[in-house]
């Protein structure tokens, strides 16, 4: 006992320390993947549910509701998933508390719901599939899990949020044990949890059940990683997951045991009954249990007839007519009908545990109705009834008729029998009277009165019982107005009322603008165009756009002819042009290394101007083909097997090059003779010249040496195939356009420009390389041409998008404009701005920022009705969970045409759809399938020992990895080993797949399944192009999906045979990394495969021997990526320090270096050195500038005048130090010092690596990136900020390391940074410490589809109101919200959602009238710019108004002067109820108190203080009120069928011609808005317990979200689970640590969680300043930060104000250079002001606003019951409240932040 209790004490904490993550399970995680539900943590869930009578009214159709219910969340939200039972489990369903008396009846509902599932499933729902194993450890089980390739597992873990002993529920039943529950509760913890450990030692994580939320399209849970660590647990019978809940299960001798019934008995009972009626499994089950029980005397005969009749009445009554109030019920009577239902349900369960009851079912095709097998609430009132009256005297003639027969089929008629043998007097018509299904609360269908000339046309088709009030309190009414712009107090609406800025003011804008541009400039130096060089601007000016230019006809003659036309024409220039050749050549043949000398000459071509190509282009080419032919002859030569691949991929390069030659200029006959030499040689393919007329010889001789060259041993066809795919000319039907003049666009290119031409809206989804980028840029020229006054919008998802995208419009475009203050380009972000928005032509944003500006009064008069295009980058983004509502608004929104751009949308078709009928205009889809550039996988496995000793020397010409060691490549087929996913469209194949392929293919046909001889290679052309590879690709993968769905087929023989490589790959033993002759080599260390920090570095000494660098790491878990870099950093020191010490010629370069410092210091002992002063010295005076030169180049140059002893050396360190100038990184270097970068981080910089994710400092990041593109960083390790769109190009991505946020679309985005246009010919995607299940599932998952949101929301619809107020009906405004009103949604789309959205759109507009924020015209009032403003924190927004407009916050912070240290916690309370919400997980109640012993934290939020939280659920029960009035408006005017079929199985309930019941069962009113189903249990529509439960019990036909409600769940009254209260802690301690080791919240999150709730207290006390007008605090409301954002901001403010500006400033905008914005980010330092001339302020302001509107009418009277307790009853006392609140939030703003900061300093 004692080591049963040690390991459930070792398996509880272990537990307690798997980390978690809050997900959308959907949209961050699971997207398309498959995944398992364990089944009896489901129905956990839903018997827990406290509406669901399964114990006193055994409610079994109910509870196979609350089940389908669940389910049908998960399909509604597109989830892929299975169910799955274990036996084992099989009492783990019971919720805590049960008595042990009725445990069979949750055994029967169990295997009811079970066998329920499994018959109607597959009809309905085939994808869901239901299994039953013994456990887990059952190898069955096993091998499903592998056969399913399921993703990972949803469990409930037993955790209860509350504690047994405070548990409501167990309270009200007294004399309970509660230390057998806590016991029991413990051993159903031990089970779940011990199939969890089982589960993640198989290799999956967990998503919990129980917490799990639905929020709109999301499922909101906590995901278990999966940390695997073997808990010793017993294997045999005393398992700790095989204990019992309760000790010996007491039901055992009945609950599991099978009854057997000979099937010649059931035909008879089967033959009988349908004499009368049809037969189905409800009914034989019923007949043969009571069969059994009466003759085992386990029933009394009375009782099976009451049975009998309730079996009867169920197929007869309607559904809406079983809803019963048996609380009358005699305590005699329940005991007898609880013991009876008892034994029924043992014996019930025994028989559909007997397997051959299943067959009789399946061969007689009886329908299963089991659901409805038992309904406790009908049956307690028939028992009731006969208990008063014999069963003749409660029926009608037929169904005593019908109970006569089946009575007798049981043996019992004789029960019928009695003394009175009169019939009832009432006819069967007249035996039931129907209920009043009316709403009794006639009071709560009153609405109050609202009307608005651009709402009504819209809220027409509502009809709605108005209430005779004018407004609803008959508290004061401010009218609300927005004294600024939309967001902005500082900038008034009235610019005669702007206060000018100060000399200083303006002085310290045009500095931080200046400072800003020459930041930009620097970034935008670092960026480049599609051929890879510097982006130079143009200047733009307005004129007609460019026609497109005529095209010629003719190809390589033509070229050859101008050619020919120009050299004759070029006479002295082209001498010239070849004697400057003929120099560089020389210089070029002085390079020893022949890789070396070909890249230099690469360099050299890729700079040359035009005019020069057009002489030396071909000769040059010729130069480096001769190059590389030396390079294959000597490498032909050499045995080893790298010098062999090296050799393979330098004919590749010389094939590629060859078939590029006849396009070049300048080309000559002996060129064309010389070239074809060197084909016939090599056996490679004719490259096709043209006849060429003009001839020159080269200025070189070409000593190739022919007769030593061996020509490739394969058939060209197949060598092309496998070595020459990344060569392969890529062109798909590209063509000259006059309108792109960087290179030639592809046919769906062209197609898009003709689309913005037209200026029609686009949507472009096309891979990542593909060539979108130039679209953006198009469009933004077309708007600069045309005039100075249109704008673009460019939406991007993230701040670093934002950024760089400002840099490339700077890069590209300068203009010229007639009026000062305009720009080409702005950014803005809540934390930047540069330029001026509203004068910019090119406006770059986040969403949240268009959505402010778009929804801004001012705006709707001018700025808004220029805009001429918004660009959605991303769109992705649009299912995100926290933002994409927005993305979805602004789509609605647009006014304009939009492009809309993605590269990963799993349903294009579906999104275009919608999004065309979004538009004011038509749009077109464009879709392009393939990218630029193939991507090549492959999976590292480490080596078992690693010897470092430096950076391996990188091999020339070899693409890919293939062949280096510990890199298995990965076949994209490899990864379908789980068929039922299919063949994802995007998996593409490159050349060498394809191949490998159809030898796969050829050696596994069979008869059955030939290939044909068409898909043989040998088919395709001698020169063999990318498009030949698409369609010979297509046509195998065509054959390939048809074997794919055929049994039989030799599709998993291919598979497994391409898979090979990846199940034979092993680990190498060893790996060591060159050793300088006479250095000691590092010893070898031993290297952990699962360890991050150990495997890194040699999986990128692999990538540098193969030239494979520069590489992104992408890790999803930011102190991750910290730690991999620290931990290269340290091996690369660490072995530089061995180097040192033992490297001869290190030792022999120090004493030289210490040499010439003493020679040094003798020739200038003190001599300081000169200080030159800008402009020319004398000595220049006269002298040319080839003379200086020529001075310079003839000094002698010490070796040692730059050398540096603590630089980082060579082999050390991965930067590329050409790439980046000296003083350029001294610059950075500089900058980054004074922002107080840790130490490492500075250091790994100079080391070439960076580190990537969005809590890094903005200016290190940007650094970052700009280094990275000049190629001086080559390896940054980054978090998904790289992801999105960022201009990264890499050769190689790795994901080092899994994540539950590494999902399908994730690969793809980060995937795609590889392999760039213009940059990369292959990209290689490399998997690090990643199972090759997961693997496998990454390339094989389908994109997740766009689900959408509910976008109207109570928030928008203020905001709409305060657009339309504040405009005065603004043209801009109404046809925004006509376009937002009458357009579909992406989640609900169809005429009955249109109607759900009005009626929803109709009860928004009364909540708000209801709480005081809009009066009946649709003015806003009161607090409604606070709330606005708030819109991102939707609902607390509206919570935090409900207690603002009843006085709690004018109570609370009255003591501000006096108790200002309790009034500021008791604030801080209310603020983290409120604001950023975090649950807390159901197991953490488990450890609470040792975690607190151990902490400063208190972990769990205290209580809300009793009067917000009163006033908290009077607001929540307010809003119920409209909401259920909501449903029933809408039930009355668009819902008239019933509602009695089961949501996910679809099965029919009750009887079809609705027969009234019996007057004696006296039913409850029918339900309108509550289901049916729920209804059962006894619930009416009358006694809606909370939002939750409206939204959850609502009937079908009606769409309710929980989430789009305005309300907050107050714990613990209307929620379980705690609130973490990391915020109240830190504002308590400010321990940052504590945060993470008590509270659960990750380090790397506790910034930006901490940032938000900053920027909330900010806005709040900006809103409360606008409100009241007090001078000279309110901030520009979009530029409103956290503390956090404050505090780097400030940083940034001291260099302006210190005259700082980067190295970058040197860069000049020249003629673009736009006048600086007096729009600068303000000051935002909290001044204190004087307390005195505060209040001033505000008596003036408040005497101005002295007259409030008086209104009579008063609520009805329950709301006015509600507001007794009201706010401050004067003016007065209202305007001295709100000054205290401001004050209040005020100063714990500063205390907050004050904490905040110093935990960053």
């Amino acid at each position: 006992m004692a080591d049963k209790v040690e390991k459930q004490f070792e398996l509880m904490d272990w537990y307690s320390k798997l980390p978690t993550r809050r997900v959308d399970l959907v949209g961050d995680y699971a997207g398309q993947e498959l995944f398992i539900v364990e089944g009896d943590g489901l129905l956990l869930r839903c018997f827990d549910d406290p509406k669901l009578d399964l114990v006193d009214g055994f409610q079994l159709l109910h509870a196979a509701y609350a089940v389908e219910q669940f389910l049908q969340g998960l399909i509604q939200r597109k989830c892929n998933f299975h169910i799955v039972f274990f036996d084992i489990h099989h009492d783990l369903c019971i919720p805590r508390g049960s008595p042990s008396a009725l445990k069979s009846q949750y055994f029967l509902a169990r295997a009811v719901i079970i066998r329920h599932l499994v018959v109607h499933l597959p009809s309905t729902r085939p994808a869901v599939r239901v299994h039953t194993f013994s456990s887990t450890l059952e190898p069955d089980f096993q091998e499903y899990l592998k056969a399913s390739g399921a993703y990972f597992v949803m469990a409930h873990d037993g955790a209860n949020p509350l504690p047994v002993d405070k548990d409501p529920r167990l309270s009200e039943r007294p004399g309970l044990d509660l230390d057998s529950i806590e016991k029991q509760e413990l051993q159903r913890r031990t089970k779940f949890r011990t199939t969890i450990l089982d589960l993640i030692n198989l290799g999956y994580n967990i998503a919990l059940i129980d917490g799990l939320e639905w929020m709109d399209t999301k499922i909101m849970t906590m995901v278990v990683e999966g940390i695997r660590k073997s808990v010793a647990l017993p294997k045999s019978n005393d398992r700790l997951s095989d204990t019992q809940p309760d000790g010996p299960n007491t039901s055992q001798n009945q609950s599991d045991s099978n009854i057997d019934i000979p099937e010649s008995h059931l035909e008879s009972i089967m033959q009988e009954a349908s004499k009368v009626r049809t037969i189905s499994e409800r009914m034989l089950i019923i007949l043969v249990a009571l069969e059994f029980m009466c003759k085992q005397d386990l029933a009394a005969p009375k009782l099976a007839v009451a049975v009998l009749i309730q079996m009867l009445l169920v197929s007869d009554l309607s559904l809406s007519s079983r809803c019963f109030d048996t609380s009358e019920m005699g305590a005699d009577d329940r005991n007898q009908l609880h013991g009876f239902i008892g034994e029924f349900a043992k014996v019930a369960k025994g028989l559909l545990q007997n397997p051959n009851w299943k067959d009789t079912c399946r061969r007689h095709a009886l329908t299963c109705d089991i659901t409805d097998l038992i309904d406790g609430r009908l049956l307690a009132k028939i028992w009731s009834e006969l208990n008063k009256s014999p069963a003749r005297q409660v029926l009608s003639d037929r169904l005593q008729e019908e109970l006569e027969t089946f009575a007798s089929i049981i043996n019992i008629q004789g029960e019928l029998t009695d003394k009175l043998t009169k019939r009832s007097k009432h006819t069967e018509s007249e035996e039931t009277s129907s209920a009043d299904p009316g709403f009794v609360d006639g009071k709560k269908l009153w609405i109050l009165p609202f009307s608005h000339a651009v709402f009504d046309q819209h809220l027409k088709p509502i009809t709605v019982s108005l209430q005779n009030s004018k407004d609803p309190s008959g508290r004061s009414m401010k009218v609300f107005h927005e004294v600024s712009h939309w967001h902005n107090a500082k900038r008034r609406l009235d610019p005669k009322a702007s206060l000018p800025l100060s000399d200083w003011d303006k002085k310290r804008a045009l500095r931080r603008n200046q400072f800003f541009m020459a930041e930009m400039a620097g970034y935008a130096a670092s960026l480049t165009g599609v051929t890879g060089k510097t982006l130079e601007p143009e200047l733009i000016t307005v004129s007609e756009e460019a026609k497109p230019m005529k095209l010629s006809k003719g190809g390589s003659s033509a070229r050859a002819m101008i050619d020919a036309n120009k050299a004759s024409k070029g006479g002295g220039k082209a001498d010239k042009t070849l004697a400057a050749w003929k120099t560089v050549r020389i210089n070029l043949d002085a390079e020893r290394s022949l890789q070396s000398r070909f890249r230099k000459t690469k360099s050299y071509l890729r700079d040359l101007p035009d005019e020069k190509k057009d002489v030396l282009q071909a000769e040059v080419e010729y130069y480096m083909i001769c190059t590389l032919l030396k390079m294959y002859r000597i490498l032909s030569k050499q045995s080893e097997m790298e010098s062999g691949a090296q050799a393979d991929g330098v004919i590749a390069l010389i094939f590629s090059m060859v078939r590029e030659l006849p396009n070049a200029r300048g080309l000559t006959k002996t060129i064309v003779g010389q070239v074809n030499t060197i084909v016939r040689v090599l056996k490679l393919p004719d490259p096709g010249f043209s006849l060429v007329e003009n001839d020159r010889k080269p200025s070189f001789e070409a000593d190739v040496r022919l007769g030593e060259i061996q020509a490739i041993a394969s058939a060209h066809g197949e060598f092309q195939l496998l070595h020459c795919g990344p060569y392969m000319d890529r062109n798909l039907d590209s063509a000259p356009d006059a309108r792109v003049k960087s290179f030639n666009p592809d046919g769906w290119q062209r197609k898009v420009l003709d689309e913005l031409d037209a200026e029609r809206s686009i949507f472009v989804v096309a891979p990542t390389s593909a060539g979108k980028t130039f679209i953006s840029f198009y469009a933004m020229e077309r708007i600069l041409r045309k005039n100075d006054d249109s704008v673009l919008v460019y939406v991007a998802p993230t701040k670093a998008l934002v950024n760089q995208i400002g840099a490339e419009v700077q890069a590209r475009f300068k203009k010229t404009y007639r009026h000062a203050g305009k720009s080409v380009w702005a950014i803005h972000t809540r934390d930047m701005r540069i330029n001026q928005p509203l004068n910019a032509q090119v406006l770059i944003v986040v969403p949240h920022i268009l959505q402010i500006m778009l929804l801004s009064s001012s705006n709707a008069r001018s700025w808004s009705k220029r805009i001429k295009c918004i660009i959605f980058d991303e769109i992705h983004c649009i299912g995100q969970a926290e933002d994409g509502v927005v993305w979805e608004q602004l789509l609605l929104l647009a006014p304009c045409p939009i492009i809309a751009l993605s590269a990963t949308i799993g349903n294009p078709g579906q999104f275009n759809q919608w999004l065309t009928s979004t538009q004011r205009s038509s749009l077109t889809m464009i879709t392009h399938q393939h990218r630029y550039s193939d991507l090549r996988k492959f999976i590292y496995k480490a080596p078992t020992e690693f010897s470092f000793n430096g950076l391996p020397e990188p091999s020339f010409s070899i693409l890919g990895l293939d062949g280096l060691q510990g890199l298995t490549y990965v076949h994209p087929l490899a990864s379908l080993v789980n068929k039922s996913r299919g063949m994802p469209q995007d998996l593409s194949l490159e050349a060498r797949d394809c191949l490998l392929l159809w030898k796969s293919m050829c050696k596994y046909q069979t008869h059955e399944y030939p290939i044909s001889e068409d898909l043989n290679p040998d088919r395709l052309p001698p020169v063999i192009r990318k498009v030949d590879i698409i369609e010979w690709e297509n046509k195998l993968k065509t054959l390939l999906k048809t074997w794919m769905v055929e049994e039989g087929s030799p599709f998993d023989k291919i598979v497994a045979d391409l898979s090979k490589g990846i199940e034979n790959a092993e680990r190498p033993k060893s790996y060591k990394t060159r050793v300088e002759e006479g250095t000691v080599t590092t010893k070898a260390t031993a290297v952990d495969a699962d360890d991050l920090y150990s495997s890194t570095l040699p999986l990128l000494c692999q990538l540098q021997s193969r030239g494979a660098l520069p590489a992104i790491l992408f890790n999803y878990d930011r102190s991750k990526c910290e730690g991999i870099c620290r931990a290269i950093m340290k091996q690369l020191k660490d072995a530089e320090d061995a180097f040192k010490s033992s490297s001869p010629a290190w030792k022999a370069k120090i004493r030289g270096y210490e040499q010439y410092l003493q020679d040094k210091s003798k020739h200038n002992p003190t001599k300081a050195p000169a200080i030159k002063k800008k402009g020319k010295s004398n000595d220049d005076e006269g002298r040319s500038k080839a003379d200086k030169m020529q001075d310079a180049a003839s000094e002698e140059v010490n070796p040692y005048a730059n050398f540096d002893a603590d630089a980082a050396v060579d082999g050390f360190h991965f930067a590329n130090m050409a790439k980046a100038e000296a003083s350029e990184l001294a610059a950075i270097h500089k900058e980054l010092i004074r922002r107080d970068l840790p130490p490492w981080l500075m250091e790994s910089l100079t080391r070439g690596i960076g580190v990537h994710h969005a809590g890094m400092n903005r200016k290190y990041r940007q650094a970052v990136e700009m280094l990275f593109r000049k190629g001086f960083l080559r390896v940054v390790i980054a978090t998904g900020t790289l992801a999105l769109g960022i201009n990264m190009p890499c050769a190689t991505v790795v994901f080092s390391g899994d994540s539950v946020f590494l999902t399908a679309l994730n690969f793809r985005q980060a995937a795609g940074r590889a392999g760039r246009r213009g940059f990369d010919l292959l990209g290689n995607v490399v998997f690090q410490n990643i199972t090759t299940a997961k693997v496998c599932r990454l390339l094989s998952s389908r994109l997740p589809d766009l689900t959408g949101h509910f976008p109207v929301t109570t928030t928008l619809v203020l905001r709409l109101f305060i657009l339309l107020h504040e405009s005065g009906n603004s043209k801009f405004a109404v046809d925004a919200i006509n376009s937002l009103l009458s357009q579909p949604r992406l989640y609900l789309d169809g005429p009955a959602f249109k109607d759900q959205v009005l009626h929803h759109l109709r009860f928004s507009i009364e909540y708000l009238r209801r709480h005081d924020l809009l009066n009946a015209e649709g003015v806003p009032l009161n607090l409604a710019g606070l709330t606005s403003h708030l819109y991102y924190t939707e609902n607390s927004s509206f919570a935090l108004n409900a207690l603002m407009k009843e006085g709690y916050f004018h109570e609370l912070c009255s003591d501000i002067e006096t108790a200002e240290s309790r009034v500021l916690r008791d604030l801080m309370i209310v603020m983290a109820h409120l604001f950023g919400r975090r649950p807390c997980r159901h197991s953490d109640q488990e450890y609470i108190d040792e975690i607190v012993k151990r902490s400063p934290s208190v972990v769990f939020l205290p209580q809300l203080p009793n009067a917000a939280a009163r006033l908290l659920q009077q607001h929540n029960q307010q809003t119920l009120r409209i909401f259920s009035t909501y449903v029933r408006t809408f039930v009355d005017q668009h819902i008239d069928s019933p509602d009695h079929t089961l949501p996910v199985t679809g099965l029919s309930i009750g009887g079809s011609n609705d027969a009234p019941a019996p007057s004696f069962l006296q039913p409850l009113p029918s339900t309108k808005i509550r289901s049916p189903f729920v209804a059962l249990s006894g619930h009416g529509d009358d006694d809606f317990s909370s939002i939750a439960d409206l939204c959850r019990t609502v009937r079908s036909g009606v769409f309710l979200e929980e989430n789009v409600i305005p309300h907050l769940d107050v714990y613990p009254d209307e929620t379980e689970t705690p609130l973490n209260a990391y915020l109240y802690d830190f504002y308590m301690h400010g321990d940052v640590d504590a945060l993470e080791r008590a509270n659960g919240v990750r380090k790397a999150d506790v910034w930006f969680l901490l940032n938000d709730f900053s920027l909330v207290l900010a806005t709040i006390q900006t809103s409360l300043a606008n409100l009241m007008k007090i001078p000279d605090t309110a901030t520009d409301m979009e530029d409103l930060v956290g503390g956090g954002d404050e505090g780097n901001n400030k940083d940034e403010d001291q260099f302006v104000d210190s005259g700082y500006v980067s190295a970058a400033s040197s860069v000049h905008d020249g003629p673009a250079s736009t006048t600086a914005s007096n729009s600068i980010l303000p000051d935002r330092s909290s001044k204190a002001k004087g307390k005195k001339k505060v209040e001033e302020s505000w008596e003036e302001a408040a005497d101005a606003d002295a007259q409030a509107e008086e209104d009579a009418a008063a609520w009805d009277q329950d709301d006015s019951e509600d507001n007794d307790e009201g706010g401050p009853q004067t003016a007065k006392e209202l305007e001295q409240g709100f000054l205290r609140i401001y004050r209040s939030f005020s100063r714990l703003k500063e205390e907050f932040d004050r904490k905040f900061r110093a935990m960053f300093a």
